[in-house]
């Protein structure tokens, strides 16, 4: 795939790349590895609903009903409990193309990691669980991820944490999302790797690993002639940003790893700005847990989680717009 503003040298390196291979040039990307692409007057629109639909036939979930959120809100799974699956492949087989579908779907993120934790032996839970993801996704097998084409291209980041949300572990989870210009870029799901003591230690590892994220991705979007400085930072833990923020180092935070203070460190350079949100605006929340219908739904378009149909006046088409 190669894109770009100058056409000229979009040809020029075809040119190159034809007298090195003898490539075949497609023309406009519409379709590749199972992605589905379409252009709008605003952007461009990346969705899987081939793919979605191939799996509910695979599955024989063409017919079910729908349901509203991809996970029931006060399911409790845990390991070894229920009876196990005779084929545990097919349970295997179905994660793993649900998280190629985490591709162009940040709404199921959450629900395929937390179902990821029953891979090695699967019960009859666990598979009624990732059924219950399919008829989520036959009621929304349009919907996509959408690109903007704003000149604006500003980082916003938003972070959180659900504290001992895994019952198996007790271990906290982890999820933060990345907005370029106001189209969502980069978003993850994860436990965290050990237990953390109480919830603003939890969120300040959570901030930890963002700031992480985001000093690389600072680090090369100057590269590519783009410099960021102050980046917005979204929490809705105060306890998680005065422990940043705050120099003197507490007896109850002086067992929390000296590398997790590098949230310190990029504060002091200027890299982001540390902003409190409230719990019902965290839209990092679908990240960290299983929410209600009404509010999973709320915090879609907010992610740019959209049907064709939410496109606006110049809907979707097949061939892009001429760059200028």
């Amino acid at each position: 795939m190669i894109t770009g503003a100058d056409s000229s040298e979009i040809s020029s390196v075809k040119s190159f790349l034809h007298d090195q291979f003898k490539i075949k040039d497609l023309g406009c990307l519409n379709y590749f590895l199972g992605i589905e692409v379409h252009y709008s007057d605003s952007g461009v629109f990346l969705h899987q609903r081939k793919f979605i639909l191939d799996l509910l036939d695979d599955f024989h979930c063409s017919d079910v009903s729908l349901v509203l959120c991809p996970l029931e809100l006060f399911a409790k799974l845990k390991a070894h409990v229920g009876d196990p699956l005779p084929k545990p492949d097919v349970y295997r087989s179905l994660i793993g193309k649900l998280n190629f579908l985490t591709h162009t779907r940040p709404d199921i993120c959450f629900v395929v990691q937390h179902l990821s934790q029953f891979l090695q032996s699967p019960c009859l839970p666990h598979m009624q669980a990732a059924l219950h993801v399919l008829r989520y996704l036959k009621g929304t097998s349009d919907c996509g991820i959408f690109f903007n084409n704003s000149s604006d291209l500003s980082l916003t980041i938003c972070c959180d944490s659900d504290w001992v949300a895994c019952i198996n572990t007790k271990r906290s989870m982890s999820g933060y999302c990345v907005f370029l210009g106001g189209s969502l870029v980069v978003w993850k799901s994860k436990k965290q790797p050990v237990v953390s003591v109480s919830s603003s230690k939890a969120e300040y590892r959570a901030m930890r690993k963002v700031v992480a994220e985001l000093a690389w991705l600072s680090h090369l979007l100057s590269y590519l002639g783009l410099h960021s400085s102050l980046i917005p930072l979204f929490w809705d833990s105060q306890a998680a940003i005065h422990i940043a923020k705050n120099l003197v180092f507490y007896d109850r935070t002086k067992h929390i790893e000296l590398d997790f203070h590098l949230v310190r460190a990029k504060l002091a350079e200027g890299l982001i700005h540390l902003l409190h949100t409230s719990s019902s605006s965290q839209l990092a929340d679908i990240f960290t847990k299983s929410l209600g219908g009404a509010a999973h739904h709320g915090f879609l378009s907010k992610l740019g989680v959209l049907s064709p149909s939410n496109l606006g006046e110049g809907g979707v088409r097949d061939i892009p717009p001429t760059l200028d």
